[in-house]
């Protein structure tokens, strides 16, 4: 596990293959816990390509000197992550 948060990642392999691939990252809060969303691909086993790009959102929280994954919610599709944006958006302008 991660020690620090530049060290969190979502990149997976297995069998030698890059089953998750991490395009991007931007830390959202650093500390005990800490907040990340990534961009990344799944790789798609039948058709030998990645798929469409995917965003998460990962809490963790640093325990014994690691970071441990506390929870985290999957972004379905860029419709729902342009929904979520517009949502903050509108609650972001009422302040």
């Amino acid at each position: 596990m991660a020690e620090t948060v530049d060290e969190l990642t979502v990149t997976y392999e297995d069998g030698g293959i890059e089953t998750v691939k991490e395009l991007d990252k931007k830390v959202l809060t650093k500390g005990a816990w800490a907040t990340v969303m990534y961009r990344y691909q799944d790789w798609n086993r039948a058709k030998e390509e990645y798929g469409p790009d995917k965003y998460t959102i990962r809490r963790y929280q640093k325990q014994n000197g690691e970071y441990k994954q506390k929870s985290k919610f999957n972004i379905s599709s860029k419709d729902q992550a342009k929904a979520i944006i517009d949502a903050l958006e509108d609650w972001i302008k009422l302040d």
